[in-house]
């Protein structure tokens, strides 16, 4: 297992290089909702970022969890090479947090993503990192 907040070089490198990524929520009823999604990693905040339209289904189902956030995970894989991170996820809104998450998405994936009035981020609080990268 990686530590979310000293990830070994190889982990951070995996994590920099252009992956489609997954997020994987539960549904109010307990079933797993997984879907693409793009994710930056700041180990040094213990953070993992998705943005994506506030009413979209992921986004539901975090806020269904209540106001402590929702379990989740996200993760990419590259031939025998994989990458798992765990957490707490919320929704923020506030401008500030919109604009750096996408400036964190820009730089990993090396394109902006579309203007969206309705953007927001999902931030998750790291706990467990696993993975074979």
């Amino acid at each position: 297992m990686a530590d979310v907040r000293n990830p070994t070089p190889e982990y951070l490198a995996f994590w920099r290089e252009r992956h489609v990524c997954t997020l994987t929520t539960l549904r109010p009823d307990g079933t797993p909702h997984v879907v693409p999604v793009g994710v930056t990693y700041d180990p040094e905040a213990g953070v993992a970022r998705v943005i994506t339209g506030k009413g979209t289904r992921k986004v539901v189902n975090i806020l269904a969890a209540g106001p402590e956030g929702a379990r989740v995970a996200v993760c990419q894989m590259h031939k025998a090479r994989w990458a798992t991170l765990e957490g707490r996820a919320t929704i923020r809104t506030e401008p500030e947090a919109v604009a750096d998450a996408v400036g964190r998405y820009t730089e990993r994936y090396e394109r902006t993503p579309r203007p969206n009035p309705e953007r927001i981020v999902i931030e998750i609080a790291l706990d467990r990192a696993l993975g074979n990268a």
